[in-house]
């Protein structure tokens, strides 16, 4: 059988895998979206479903006020003693330099699908907390450490620490146990335990174009470690060829049968329209956002592993013997007839509440009500699901009757609170209504104008948006059949990672949205929500 990368498309960055039995699963960030780490489910490595998402409560994921790119960073997701184990960190704020706020907790399931356990605080000195799980039973937890503020040392090295699980306590003081390599920014660390050697997995480079994997090993947890011979395992630095950009923060899983393989979160950019062509990451974009890789391993005779393709180079197809498994058809269309919402569908920084969200308020609708502005880190009513194909189409159908100019809803093209572009109903005076689509990028807000028409129309409107790769188009009906469209064609590349001078590490989200600046009591009704691919991955 053979694999085609990346196996999870979309916005599905820094993959932490394990087995039990034949079941494979993968944990990925979602950053400032909740509920917090998706959990993806396969059996042959070639065919994944979104299974579940484990934090879905305030009490273990508060993300209010948090900003772009903050919240949930690499999870990582474990399986002993009978159950399954995932440490998070919720970053309150990364933009300040070497000062961070990264509290990082421990919770624990009986079944992968959850209910998963309220959270142990474990400690916030950095991020990536990673949990080892030795021979003897004795439980370890190794994360990246902050370096000291004022000085040049943002990643201070590997640093592990015992944990007690019984008790919820640390059992003695951190050690060091790694520098990190030439590479630098090292950070995302795994430990893996074969024939008598202890392997540190981490990710190095920084997360974009000049990320890696790097191996090092000791016959001692405390270390010392030593690199490995042909360091760095995996990357795509100065591979321009290479359709699978920025490759690292690896983790290593093991088949039945004995097969080895890495997940590797990795990139595919697209160059923006209207500027010159160059090498890296200049004058491209990340739609899509990071996304997550599979790479065979073979392990040589000296104990190292390596690529089965013998370079370090990321491949888009993996050959893999595992029996072929199938999952039925993703349901992409939600009608909002059912009492829950499509499984792909998130919030931003908070759960569905029904005071501002509701399946019942009509049925066979779904009713947002008018909150702050897409600026704001607290209260946006915004429903949506990731962008996972570079040719897509989105469309709804919304009903809403707005009253004055600080009341909005409608279709939305979303990367952060910074950059979108928002096909919108709005009020343009007494008994009539206009459509615009305004787009923000950093700090710069463009709007054009679609259409006005008599408030009633507002009754029943439908807004659609095809992408096809670095082009985003919208169009508006009052029938559903006969469609017209926005005499714009609008830069898709705009919301992507690269792209802004703030930190972003996330990806494009298709949705619906509704805001209320005045007295917050418009309702925006929306009758389905209906994503589709029109083309390839």
């Amino acid at each position: 059988m053979m694999i085609r990368n990346p196996i999870l498309t979309g916005f599905n960055p820094d993959p932490s895998i394990c087995r039990v039995g034949d079941d494979f699963y993968i944990a990925t960030s979602t950053f400032e979206w909740f509920p917090g780490v998706q959990i993806h489910h396969s059996r042959d490595l070639a065919n994944w479903r979104l299974l579940s998402r484990a934090l879905d409560r305030v009490s273990q994921l508060d993300m209010r006020g948090c900003q772009n790119s903050g919240g949930i960073w690499a999870p990582c997701l474990t399986y002993a003693d009978g159950k399954f184990w995932l440490l998070y960190t919720n970053v309150h704020h990364h933009m300040a330099g070497i000062v961070m706020d990264t509290p990082n907790y421990m919770v624990t399931a009986d079944r992968i699908e959850g209910p998963w356990s309220e959270p142990v605080f474990l400690n916030a000195s950095g991020f990536d907390p990673s949990l080892f799980h030795d021979d003897d039973g004795r439980k370890y937890v190794v994360q990246m450490q902050m370096g000291e503020a004022l000085t040049t040392t943002r990643f201070d090295g590997i640093w592990l620490r015992e944990f007690d699980v019984l008790k919820n306590e640390w059992v003695g003081k951190p050690s060091k146990i790694w520098e990190g390599s030439a590479i630098g920014i090292t950070e995302g660390p795994h430990i893996l335990k074969k024939d008598g050697w202890y392997y540190l997995i981490t990710a190095e480079g920084g997360t974009s174009m000049r990320h890696a994997v790097s191996v090092c090993r000791s016959r001692d947890l405390q270390g010392p470690y030593e690199i490995h011979p042909d360091n760095p395992f995996l990357t795509s630095f100065q591979k321009d060829h290479l359709a699978l950009k920025s490759s690292g923060h690896g983790c290593f899983v093991e088949t039945p049968d004995g097969e080895w393989f890495t997940v590797h979160l990795c990139q595919r950019p697209l160059q923006r329209p209207g500027l010159p062509v160059m090498e890296r990451e200049t004058n491209k974009s990340v739609p899509l956002g990071r996304e997550t890789g599979l790479q065979k391993i073979r392990w040589d005779a000296d104990g190292w592993p390596r690529l089965a393709h013998g370079d370090n180079s990321p491949r888009e197809t993996v050959d893999c013997e595992l029996t072929i498994h199938p999952w039925p058809p993703d349901v992409l269309r939600d009608d909002f007839d059912g009492p829950s919402l499509n499984h792909h569908f998130q919030t931003l920084r908070e759960p569905p509440d029904e005071s501002w969200f509701s399946l019942n308020c009509r049925k066979g609708w779904v009713s947002l009500r008018g909150r702050d502005s897409l600026a704001s880190t607290f209260d946006q009513s915004l429903l949506a699901r990731r962008l996972q194909h570079f040719q897509a189409s989105a469309e709804t159908c919304v009903s809403f009757q707005p009253w004055n100019f600080k009341q909005a809803a409608g279709l939305i093209a979303y990367y952060d609170r910074f950059h979108y572009h928002y096909f919108h109903v709005t009020s343009a005076g007494e008994g009539r209504v206009k459509l615009g689509v305004i787009s923000f990028e950093n700090s710069k807000a463009s709007y054009v104008h679609a259409v006005e028409l008599p408030i009633a129309s507002a009754e029943k409107l439908f807004l659609r948006m095809e992408n096809n790769d670095a082009e985003l188009r919208f169009s508006w009906s009052t029938d559903g059949v006969v469609w017209n469209e926005v005499e714009h064609i609008f830069d898709a590349t705009m919301l992507g990672d690269w792209v802004s001078p703030h930190s972003n590490f996330t990806g494009t989200f298709w949705g619906i949205c509704c805001q209320d600046l005045s007295d917050r009591s418009a309702w925006a009704d929306f009758d389905y929500f209906d994503y589709q691919p029109l083309g390839g991955a």
